[in-house]
């Protein structure tokens, strides 16, 4: 599988009952990143935001626009807010609660090879019975495993998904017996020390071989508990359909293709930068080493980042770079806690990233780096520059969407809401 062989349709949801953060990356071709270094010498470092990241210009087609915008009406139109709620509830109802699909521009008529991936954080049962205060608005028999392990199955199989990447899995049996049934064979990676979750992947056996499968302990790294996984996969040959008559000798098998697949969980905590860098850095330099390793095979990336589009940490993955003295180590990840409003959440986004994050602000940062600190985000404490060596790029750029949901890169402004996080 070529590099660009490989190309993603990134959907953006939220639910009430589960909480889905998730990022896909993939490497793009190398032409690209020559046109990147050509505009790097020649620009400067200002340019470094919007070369990664640079999205297609915003579209609507009307017959895949999901995003359709509301119609305005005045602080005293109670009756028409009545009215349209009943009719939200009346869609959602009679439509089975389905989606609309957001798919991208990106012409795939050319490419041999085509790859449905799902990643999802499904929210770990113990999570649910931790963190009570984050779900107070939903029914509890909808927070129920029996319940929610059903949906979950039923959800991914309409994706007609080969490969399943999951994040927050405490029941791994009841997802594994499960996914059996529709062809799914699928690895877990519990994390360490008194949590019960871990990551778990998944594809479909009758499309894929598992070749290899590693994974990363961050306990090692003095990086906390959280993991994250690896499994490189291998396309079973298929022998095409074809006329009966034809010459055997004539007829060509599908040359197999090998691609390497990670699945993370990233720290949560915000004002822990570091170890969230640290993290990503691991998985980044873990993913080029397998892909090196295995004939530079294609990588995929996804899992929950804990991270915005507008952050630090978005910077480092889709530009390869990131200088950590330019940013306050507790605003990294970009996470707004504890908001108390949606409108709130818009009016700080604003107000941070767009004049903070990519650009360069000489004002006095809140909070220094400790050489600890510096050590456990660049692996040195005597290097504050971090660099990786994959070419990444965002799946959502090419998923058309209006400027309500995105933001000026292109980047849905959040795939996840709850009453104490917004983000991917």
């Amino acid at each position: 599988m070529s590099k660009n062989d490989c190309r993603l349709i990134a959907e953006e949801t939220s639910s009430a009952t589960v909480k889905r953060k998730h990022i896909y990356f993939e490497e793009f071709d190398h032409n690209i990143q020559s046109e990147r270094k050509k505009r790097l010498s020649s620009g400067g470092e200002i340019k470094i935001k919007t070369l990664a990241l640079q999205a297609e210009p915003v579209r609507n087609p009307p017959d895949l626009n999901r995003f359709q915008a509301l119609r305005p009406c005045s602080s005293s139109s109670s009756s028409y807010r009545v009215h349209r709620k009943r009719q939200k509830r009346s869609n959602f109802s009679s439509s089975g609660a389905s989606r609309r699909w957001v798919f991208s521009s990106y012409d795939c008529s050319d490419c041999k090879d085509k790859i449905v991936i799902v990643s999802y954080n499904i929210l770990g049962v113990e999570n649910v019975e931790k963190h009570p205060d984050l779900y107070l608005n939903v029914p509890q028999k909808f927070l129920e495993w029996d319940w929610r392990k059903d949906l979950i199955c039923k959800e991914v199989n309409c994706y007609n998904a080969d490969i399943l990447c999951f994040q927050e899995v405490d029941r791994f049996k009841d997802l594994d017996d499960l996914l059996c049934k529709d062809g799914f064979k699928g690895v877990y990676k519990a994390r360490t020390g008194d949590a019960c979750d871990g990551c778990a992947l998944f594809w479909n056996h009758k499309k894929f071989t598992l070749l290899h499968e590693e994974n990363i302990d961050f306990r090692d790294f003095d990086l906390r508990d959280n993991v994250a996984q690896f499994c490189v996969l291998k396309t079973k040959q298929h022998q095409p359909k074809s006329n009966s008559h034809a010459n055997p000798s004539k007829i060509k098998k599908r040359r197999s293709r090998r691609l390497l697949v990670g699945n993370i969980h990233v720290l949560f905590n915000p004002n822990r930068g570091d170890i969230k860098l640290g993290q990503v850095r691991l998985f980044l330099e873990k993913a080029h080493k397998l892909s090196q390793e295995w004939g530079n095979i294609p990588v995929i990336l996804v899992g929950d980042f804990n991270s915005i589009p507008q952050s630090a940490m978005y910077q480092f993955l889709a530009s390869s770079e990131l200088n950590t003295q330019l940013h306050d180590r507790r605003q990294i990840s970009g996470q707004l806690e504890y908001p108390s409003r949606r409108r709130e959440i818009r009016a700080q986004h604003k107000h941070i990233y767009r004049h903070r994050v990519w650009t360069h602000d000489s004002r006095q940062l809140m909070s220094s780096w400790s050489d600890e600190e510096v050590e456990l985000a660049t692996g040195n404490k005597q290097v504050t520059h971090l660099q990786h060596k994959l070419n990444l790029c965002s799946a959502y750029l090419r998923a058309p969407g209006n400027r309500r949901t995105r933001d000026s890169h292109g980047e849905p402004l959040a795939t996840s809401y709850h009453s104490k996080l917004w983000g991917l």
